[in-house]
């Protein structure tokens, strides 16, 4: 019998970056994610199922990647920035020859050659679909694809429940529409969820506050079966901690959502899921393998061996020394040497298996049943943010087929193999600093909500009296800019200073797209003829922000029963 279930659950996404045509910050993120994670991941599935291992990982694919991903812009951009790459290397061999070192030499040409591998596979052996191929593992049986929010838009803070529900519905159908079937699970983004409570705006002080559905809710009513969350929402704990002293319109939601929430009693843990009243299943992070997989001080990535990620060489960018001992200073860093790297992957995926082993060997002598261990990561962190990631994962795939104490199980698989037995009601938070809402609002960002909301009461009553008339192309637009300037990428970029003036920048386009397409809807619903350069801006619209093709506009014009209270 085995030990228990190991659940790996990597969380695949980027905001909308393409360019069409255009050159804006952004769009090198998706190239570099596909080159360096994507491809890889699948090389380390083609070799994994040619050795008879279906590792059954549970893959997300947020829908606004996939669009991002089938999209001929990205295919023939990813193309040239590929080549770009491989330009850059063969330059840089040329260089290191006139005037050393040599070592860097060999190293150009490492570039060079994997730049072209990832060229080739994505030309040839994927025939320019990585959603294809991914579509291919799951139908092999190594993997299960789950979904998320169309736009990644923080469910607990969006405006309206109409907003959450399109969110999600979106995303169901953009799964359809990508992988053939329906999902099974969904990746909430940024694991954040919402119990039912009257809410009220935390930006807004004249809005009443009104009884909003409960995110599982939401799920259940479109056909999800399980989602995952952070461990201290299973225990129950109360994450607030000191942020509602650094804003206090957090202290406000958390005391209204806590009012609907007891702390249990009874013993928790996240080696166990639960069934919540919907019947929807949640996952909780196991935090053990958290650390050892994410942590580049005290785990794997930051092994002296393994590529330093900060240190590149202009303008080509690419990077040609290890992590070394002395982490801090980029100008002691040592020659990265890919042999050294790549011989201490197996000894750490097999720490690894022994760490998940002996978790999981632990909670089967408190609970006297086998626990399931779920670790769940962002897909990008394989690859871009730890170079070694991709084989990491295939060095575990096989680490663990060999060793055979521990099941590989999809989120579906453990809803088949073993339906939850216990009945849980979830805390309000999520998976960000503090575990609740503060990197997605606070003081630097919390201008976001307040132009948010207007705009997504304003889609609601645009999609129910506009849908079938004459400005219905303008209003179809302006979801789709709503939909943008929704992801939650752009609060968490401007709470990290990652890209701050590139997400204002983004945000605020797409919330001045809406508006001037909300105006123009106005007037043509009203009987006035649209105007040449309003065609042409319409036109530019769509062409600069082109995803989600088939916009259905009674995602947001389905009314709620009146008995919710809410206008």
């Amino acid at each position: 019998m085995p030990l228990g279930r190991f659940l790996l659950c990597l969380h695949s996404h980027m905001p909308y970056v393409l360019s069409h045509g255009k050159s804006p910050h952004g769009t090198d993120w998706i190239n570099e994610s596909a080159v360096e994670c994507y491809l890889p991941l699948l090389h380390a599935l083609d070799r994994l199922l040619d050795e008879g291992i279906k590792p059954r990982w549970t893959v997300n694919i947020t829908p606004i990647l996939a669009e991002q991903l089938a999209d001929p812009a990205f295919k023939d951009e990813f193309e040239q920035y590929c080549q770009s790459k491989i330009d850059f290397a063969v330059e840089d061999q040329k260089r290191f020859e006139r005037e050393g070192p040599l070592w860097m030499q060999g190293l150009a040409y490492f570039w060079q050659s994997f730049y072209t591998r990832g060229l080739v596979q994505f030309k040839h052996q994927w025939g320019r679909s990585i959603v294809d191929a991914f579509r291919y593992f799951q139908e092999q049986g190594s993997i299960e694809i789950i979904t998320s929010g169309a736009t990644h838009g923080y469910q607990p803070l969006l405006g309206t429940d109409e907003s959450c529900r399109a969110q999600v519905r979106l995303g169901v159908q953009t799964y359809e529409k990508h992988f053939g079937c329906k999902p099974r699970g969904i990746w909430l983004p940024e694991c954040a969820y919402r119990p039912r409570y009257e809410w009220k705006s935390p930006v807004e002080e004249s809005q009443a506050p009104w009884e909003r559905k409960a995110t599982d809710e939401i799920v259940a009513e479109e056909g999800l079966e399980y989602f995952f969350v952070d461990s201290h929402m299973i225990r129950g704990g109360h994450p607030l901690g000191t942020y509602a002293a650094n804003f206090p319109q957090l202290a406000e939601l958390f005391a209204r959502s806590s009012r609907y929430f007891t702390p249990p009693e009874e013993f928790r843990s996240e080696y166990e899921h639960y069934m919540l009243s919907t019947g929807t299943t949640c996952y909780a992070r196991d935090p053990q393998t958290t650390v050892k997989v994410w942590s580049g001080d005290v785990g794997y990535p930051g092994d002296e061996r393994y590529l330093e990620f900060h240190k590149q060489l202009y303008p080509g960018r690419l990077r040609y020394w290890r992590i070394s001992q002395n982490k801090s200073d980029l100008g002691a860093k040592q020659p990265y040497d890919p042999f050294a790297a790549y011989e201490q992957i197996p000894e750490h995926a097999e720490d690894l298996v022994n760490v998940i082993k002996g978790a999981l060997a632990h909670y089967r002598g408190l609970a006297d049943r086998s626990g399931t261990l779920v670790a769940m990561y962002d897909t990008e962190l394989f690859g871009h943010w730890w170079w070694e990631g991709p084989e990491f994962l295939y060095e575990l795939g096989r680490a663990m087929h060999r060793d055979g104490e521990i099941e590989m199980v999809s989120g579906g698989d453990v809803q088949d193999e073993d339906p939850a037995r216990h009945l849980i009601h979830l805390p309000e938070g999520s998976w960000g600093e503090g575990g609740y809402h503060y990197i997605w609002l606070n003081e630097d960002n919390s201008w976001t909500w307040a132009k948010l909301y207007p705009v997504e009461r304003k889609l609601r009553q645009m999609a129910r009296d506009y849908a079938d008339g004459a400005a219905r192309e303008l209003v179809i637009q302006a979801a789709r800019e709503m939909l943008l300037a929704e992801a939650s990428d752009w609060q968490f970029l401007i709470s990290t200073f990652a890209a701050r003036d590139y997400a204002e920048v983004r945000f605020q386009d797409h919330i001045d797209r809406f508006n001037r397409l909300a105006v123009i809807a106005d007037r043509v619903h009203g009987g006035s003829a649209i105007r040449p350069d309003e065609e042409a801006f319409l036109a530019e619209c769509r062409q600069k922000d082109a995803p989600f093709q088939d916009l259905d506009l009674s995602l947001w014009a389905e009314r709620e029963p009146a008995s919710t209270g809410r206008l």
